[in-house]
């Protein structure tokens, strides 16, 4: 059990029965009344899994969140944080700002947050900067890469053999890490991310 951030499909996303229907058409009636087009083109999930091959997203949110919020409060404005980390669903496209829907989501019973992708990127991309987040961090995350990297021993191998802001605390670093590539896959797939 637990959380994850997932990427979603087209028939999830669109679909009825267990799936996110019914934010989806809540979302496109928000962005006509906005005058912006509907988000209609949602790609569907590879059937086929290949390790690696970027086409899905899955983590898990398992470490303490307290110090990424102290990493946010030093180097971000509230709103900022908010961008980065305030949502529920995450959409390809860029938002003015994030559209508060009235249904239910995994972080609420009676709403769901939803922000753009181009604008969560640009945060965590000032975030990544500043801890100095290595280029060995995992890139691809379609099976908890990104989880396991930090949770198994190779984040900490690579900490002690090359210290820097990053490794002061790797659950905080794994956050930064987990919006960066949530906001990268959205904008590369053009697919919502959602959390379960």
């Amino acid at each position: 059990m637990g959380v994850y951030l997932i990427s979603v499909g087209a028939e999830e996303w669109f679909g009825e029965e267990g799936g996110w229907g019914e934010i989806a058409t809540a979302l496109n009636d928000d962005l006509r009344q906005r005058g912006l087009p509907p988000y209609e083109s949602v790609p569907e999930e590879e059937q086929s899994f290949v390790r690696g091959s970027g086409q899905a997203f899955e983590e898990k949110l398992i470490s303490s969140m307290d110090g990424f919020d102290a990493l946010c409060e030093a180097h971000l404005s509230q709103e900022e944080t908010e961008t980065l980390s305030h949502w529920s669903v995450l959409v390809p496209f860029s938002l003015d700002e994030e559209i508060l829907l009235p249904i239910g989501s995994a972080y609420s019973e009676s709403s769901t947050m939803v922000a753009g992708a181009p604008q969560v990127l640009a945060v965590a991309q000032r975030l990544a900067t500043a801890i100095e987040l290595p280029s060995e961090t995992p890139r691809m995350c379609d099976n908890l890469d990104l989880t396991m990297w930090f949770r198994e021993g190779a984040a900490k191998e690579l900490a002690a053999a090359r210290p820097g802001p990053w490794a002061d605390d790797l659950d905080a670093a794994f956050y930064v890490a987990l919006f960066l590539r949530a906001a990268e896959h959205s904008v590369r797939r053009g697919c919502p991310m959602a959390y379960c």
